[in-house]
């Protein structure tokens, strides 16, 4: 049961913590065929407990705990860390495999909102207020608070609202957007209630009008197959915190390739290209110049100013590779098809106990909303606590996001409680 992010998280990061230290098999994860799900066997989950909370915060792999342990193990030592697999494979690169990408278009952020800032920053949004960004209610309310801010010092932020269907009519995004907008801002997949956008339309919608499209895609990443590039979208992040079970602080930007090279860095820094120092006593002949360098025309040039813990060896960038791995393993279509039976047995149960569905049919997310009038209050939230059951609530709705470890019997854990 999850009301405030800030508990839940230190909750969970403590569980991720103590299971590092306990023994797992190395690729233990990956011994199973992929097909045989549910995986409860491959994630520390005490008896009795049903989470059902995976778009709020997934839990890590045991096969990526062991690889962040191992990691762990080799940075505190003087020995070699060419023992560790997981340390000699960029999670960069196995993220753009999933996403359709080419690791050149994808740079380490410490966060979503982080990629998102960046994207304003780099098109200069946050000083020239001279155009407009298009954006809808169902964006993540995080970006949406950005936006404000922005408005507040003279940015003109044009927000959609949903529908009575709760959906983004398209219709409605074209009304708005005229040869001055700018940007174009939305989520792939709405953290509230599941609504996919037509990622292609909205981005052919902007191009038109020589405006950029960013999309939120933490709640597609990892969750089901997606194919970034095909979208047409020119800026994406997420964190992988959710469907890409890594950790906190660790997110990927995505740039379209044949956008880089054309703005201004937002983070100027040494690890964006290669430098060359030239310190005495050793002066070169001529005038003093203390560095020689040059900017890599890749994403992470563009990006990462600083060192990252995401990449070789370290032990965030292991788990991270780990859990990618895992994930490949298993296979998008594998976990999509697996986690469609149990939301669709939600969808037909649930609205019986007086609850509204607000996902809209066709999605086919991790997500599955439904909303009741201060159903916080209503003493619902105290019976899954009490029963060990986890699922996300606010004050008119509540959120289920079954993953790869759950099956009908959580589910109907979960609607034994409202009955």
């Amino acid at each position: 049961m999850s009301t405030n992010r800030r508990d839940l998280l230190a909750g969970l990061s403590g569980l991720a913590v103590a299971a590092v230290g306990r023994e797992t098999p190395r690729n233990a994860a990956l011994a199973a065929p992929a097909s045989a799900f549910p995986r409860k066997g491959d994630f520390n989950i005490e008896p009795g407990y049903t989470y059902i909370n995976a778009a709020y915060t997934h839990p890590i792999p045991k096969v990526a705990l062991s690889a962040a342990r191992n990691a762990a193990e080799e940075r505190g030592s003087l020995r070699s860390s060419q023992t560790n697999e997981d340390a000699r494979v960029n999670p960069r690169a196995l993220f753009a495999a999933l996403v359709g990408a080419r690791p050149d278009e994808i740079a380490y952020v410490p966060s979503t909102s982080f990629g998102e800032n960046l994207v304003v920053q780099t098109l200069g949004l946050n000083q020239r207020f001279d155009g407009n960004v298009v954006t809808d209610g169902l964006h993540f309310e995080g970006a949406l608070v950005h936006l404000l801010e922005l408005k507040k010092k003279g940015l003109d932020v044009r927000i959609v609202q949903p529908t009575r269907e709760f959906r983004i009519d398209m219709h409605d995004l074209e009304q708005v957007v005229d040869r001055n907008t700018r940007l174009i801002e939305v989520s792939s997949v709405s953290m509230y209630n599941g609504f996919e956008h037509d990622l292609k339309a909205v981005s052919q919608l902007a191009h038109a009008h020589g405006a950029y499209v960013y999309a939120d895609i933490i709640h597609s990443a990892g969750a089901g197959p997606f194919n970034l590039p095909a979208t047409g979208v020119d800026f994406a992040a997420c964190s992988t915190f959710k469907w890409l079970m890594g950790d906190f602080g660790v997110g990927f930007l995505y740039t379209r390739r044949n956008l880089i090279g054309k703005f201004d860095r937002p983070l100027v820094g040494y690890y964006e290209g290669t430098v060359e120092a030239f310190y005495p006593p050793d002066l070169p002949l001529g005038d003093y110049q203390p560095v020689a360098y040059q900017f890599e025309k890749t994403a992470s040039g563009l990006y990462e100013p600083g060192t990252t813990g995401y990449s070789g060896g370290a032990v965030s960038g292991s788990l991270l590779a780990a859990s990618l791995r895992y994930i490949q393993q298993l296979g998008l279509e594998n976990i999509q098809a697996h986690r469609q039976p149990l939301i669709k047995k939600l969808r037909e149960e649930v609205p019986r106990f007086g609850f509204t569905l607000v996902t809209p049919p066709e999605s086919t997310g991790g997500t599955i909303t439904f909303a009741k009038h201060d159903v916080y209050k209503s003493g619902l939230r105290e019976k899954l606590v009490a029963a060990n059951i986890n699922v996300r609530f606010s004050r008119h709705w509540m959120r289920l996001s079954p993953s790869v470890y759950n099956d009908m019997h959580d589910i109907d854990r979960f609607l034994s409680v409202l009955a």
